[in-house]
């Protein structure tokens, strides 16, 4: 198992304090606060640990504060319904004794149903795609495509790192992405582990129909909500196509939808986020 894949899995093995309570930790490494997908995907990890059946088909969160790298992170779950059919629970993430992440998540027992879903998006398949340049290249990625995940990202239109502001701006943002390694087969890791790489792209995916890129020191941005709902089951030690757009930004607030396909062309999950979207003013 590479180095990135055990780290993730490390993260998502939370500690159990107390019947309903957990602590998480953050990878170490020099970044000012936790990124959003981890604080997520841990919240997730929490909340089932406390479903005794059931697969997630949602989660709708806000992030409320930003998390601290340095410290653990509490999370503390209210088993707010326990149903035949669905199960629903309330995650709460606390540091320095205030909560920074909210999440509100459903899980559902399988049953039959109606079937359909829109087509898969016409795009390359990953391997006739190259993957972010090497370290060694002299390319200063931004910090959240340099965490220790063991995530393989191919990207179909235009990577963040080569846009300039002479980009010709566009309307979609397509990538591939998988776990480079072989995951457990527990589809609560599965779920938890996209919903961490779901989070990577969708504000650059903002910036993208303005053909600007988003680690510039004059740009502030940062995730305000994220939802997420899943369609089918899914690896996501399998090669997942990740359509996204931006239908509006106003008010220094961006919004952006994405869709998970797998390689099939199921479509395996949908996402929702509105992010902040600042620039800052030139002195």
């Amino acid at each position: 198992m590479s180095h990135g894949i055990a780290a993730l899995l490390e993260l998502l093995d939370l500690e159990t304090i107390e019947v309903n309570l957990f602590r998480g930790r953050s990878p170490e490494g020099r970044v000012q606060r936790v990124f959003g997908g981890q604080v997520a995907a841990q919240s997730l990890i929490a909340a089932g640990r406390t479903v005794e059946a059931g697969l997630v088909h949602s989660l709708h969160s806000y992030f409320l504060r930003p998390g601290d790298p340095t410290v653990p992170i509490l999370y503390e779950v209210d088993r707010i319904r326990d149903g035949r059919t669905f199960t629903t629970r309330r995650v709460v993430a606390i540091q320095h004794g205030k909560a920074i992440f909210n999440l509100h998540c459903s899980f559902q027992r399988p049953e039959e149903g109606l079937e359909h879903q829109d087509p898969v998006p016409d795009a390359p398949r990953p391997s006739e795609l190259a993957g972010p340049p090497e370290p060694s290249a002299g390319v200063d990625l931004p910090v959240h495509f340099r965490l220790p995940n063991g995530l393989e990202i191919r990207f179909v239109t235009v990577p963040p790192w080569e846009r300039a502001d002479e980009t010709v701006p566009g309307t979609r943002e397509q990538l591939w992405l998988r776990y480079e390694d072989e995951l457990p087969d527990d589809p609560l890791v599965h779920a938890a582990v996209a919903t961490y790489a779901s989070d990577l792209t969708l504000v650059d995916t903002v910036l993208q129909r303005h053909g600007t890129n988003p680690w510039g020191d004059e740009f502030v941005g940062a995730s305000l909500d994220h939802c997420m709902w899943f369609h089918r089951p899914f690896r996501s030690d399998h090669w997942l196509l990740y359509d996204q757009h931006s239908p509006t930004a106003h008010g220094a607030r961006g919004f952006a939808l994405g869709t998970l396909f797998s390689e099939n062309g199921d479509l395996v999950a949908s996402v929702a986020q509105e992010g902040l979207v600042r620039f800052r003013r030139p002195a």
